[in-house]
Parts: C-alpha cells; sequence; structure tokens
C-alpha cells in the first residue's frame, strides 16, 4: 500500500465531511441549511454564468442515498491519488485535481444535457490518467480479480464513456464529466511534460561536451530545483545511490550538472 499523502488525505476529508453535512450519508447535519447549502454549490448548466463557483464546489458533492457515488471516487482516489501526489508534487497534484473537475464541467457544459451535475468523477478520473501516464503497464483489479493494465483500462472508460454520452445507455452518469477529467489531465500532463524538455534542451544546450565527472554524490537542495525537473533529478540521485556514479549515462551526468553544487563536480579529465 502506498503511503498516503498530504493533499489526497485533505480531499478525502473534505468529500467525506461535505457528504455528511448536507446530508448524502445520514441525513442533513443541519437540516434545512444543508440542504440550501447542496443546492448552492450543485451545477446547474444554464445557471453557471450567475453562480461560476459551482464549476469548483460541484466536485464535493455527491447523490443523496447513492453511497456506491461517493464511495467508487474515494476508493478511486485512494487508490491512484497517493501515487501521483508523490510523483508530481503535492503542488502539481492540486492543480492536476482541480483542473481535470473544472474541465470535466466545462465538457458537460458544452457536450451534455441542461441537467444537474455533481460528483467528483471528472477530478478523480484526470488523477487515474495520470496514474496510466506514469506506469502504463500497472495492473488494475477489476472488481478485485481481473488484472487490467492502466492505460487499457483508461482506453476501456474512454470508449464506453464517449459512446454512453453520444446516446449509447447509462442515462443519470454525467459521461463528459469523465471524458473532460481525461481530458483536462491529459492536456495539463503535456504542458508540464513541455515545460521539462524545454529547460532540459536549455541546460543541455552548454557549449561543453566532454562528460563531467562528480567528486561524490552531488548535495542538492530539491527546495532550490523547478518542480519540472525535480521528479528527474530525484531519479537520477535514487539511481546513483542503487547502483553508483558509474550507472550514470553522459545525458543524465550533464543534466545533473545543472543543479550540482561546484565543490561535488570536477571539470572531465582530458
Amino acid at each position: 500500500m502506498f503511503p498516503m499523502t498530504p493533499w489526497v488525505k485533505r480531499l478525502l476529508v473534505a468529500n467525506v465531511a461535505m457528504a455528511l453535512v448536507t446530508g448524502e450519508l445520514v441525513g442533513p447535519v443541519l437540516g434545512r441549511a444543508g440542504r440550501e447549502l447542496y443546492g448552492l454549490l450543485m451545477l446547474y448548466p444554464p445557471a453557471v454564468l450567475f453562480r461560476p463557483w459551482t464549476l469548483v464546489t460541484y466536485m464535493f458533492l455527491h447523490s443523496p442515498g447513492s453511497l456506491m457515488h461517493i464511495v467508487f471516487n474515494m476508493i478511486a482516489l485512494f487508490f491512484f491519488g497517493p501515487r501521483v501526489e508523490e510523483r508530481l508534487g503535492s503542488s502539481s497534484f492540486l492543480k492536476l485535481y482541480f483542473i481535470s473537475g473544472v474541465t470535466g464541467a466545462l465538457l458537460s457544459l458544452v457536450m451534455g444535457p441542461p441537467a444537474l451535475i455533481i460528483g467528483a468523477s471528472g477530478a478523480v478520473f484526470g488523477v487515474m490518467l495520470a496514474f496510466a501516464w506514469f506506469w502504463p503497464d500497472a495492473p488494475i483489479l477489476i472488481w478485485g480479480i481481473i488484472p487490467v493494465p492502466a492505460r487499457i483500462l483508461v482506453i476501456v472508460t474512454t470508449a464506453l464513456s464517449l459512446w454512453s454520452g453520444l446516446g449509447g445507455g447509462g442515462g443519470g452518469i454525467a459521461h463528459f464529466a469523465h471524458l473532460g477529467g481525461y481530458l483536462g489531465a491529459f492536456l495539463y500532463l503535456k504542458w508540464l511534460q513541455r515545460g521539462r524538455d524545454s529547460f532540459r534542451k536549455k541546460a543541455t544546450a552548454a557549449p561543453a561536451v566532454r562528460e563531467l565527472q562528480f567528486v561524490k554524490r552531488p548535495d542538492i537542495d530539491l527546495a532550490n530545483v523547478h518542480e519540472v525537473n525535480r521528479d528527474e533529478v530525484n531519479r537520477i540521485l535514487d539511481k546513483i545511490s542503487a547502483h553508483g556514479m558509474s550507472s550514470l549515462t553522459s545525458e543524465e551526468r550533464q543534466f545533473l550538472s545543472n543543479f550540482a553544487p561546484p565543490d561535488d563536480r570536477v571539470p572531465p579529465v582530458s
């Protein structure tokens, strides 16, 4: 089991707390006020211009009396979220979550019927896509027994949501919110990747072409490393810890040299 991460924990607590306050689970704790709060936070497409906050708040609501709606979303967030947050960092993970949820809402406004929309599914689907992005071959157990690679699960659920959303079935489900969650996550991850690749090109464009040598494992302050490069720096440092300096490729040495303190590196031997 992957250890729980800060924002996954907070999102789980926020969703369950909202379900208790608005009466989705055990009846409205706040009575009439809870019901009114629920109505104020749900997304209603024809009124979105007058209630723009609902593009965000709708993802913290779930179907009253339908335990499986919130349970499915929270289980998915619990299993997929920590590993994705650990990989992206808390800040980028939170951006991924809300971007996915908002794009899920926007695609529903454009493509879906003018019906009330609630649920964290769009945001959670974005987290699922990020998991498949980084670990495409990781087996996901369907019904706890059938292993399916993460990338296949995303492809199948995308096809099913598209088919259902275009009239194939599954009434009462915001299928375009699911698709929008996938779309938002994909665009955000591509944007992060582009920024990382752009920085790498600049970093490796230095005039020196000979391979840098390191006196020791470089002592790098990750707080000073931009988030788009932090994962790659961590990966290379972990590789050094596991296999030693000799395991690095020329590209990895050159990349790492951009962040290593001067005292930890020496010019290449001619």
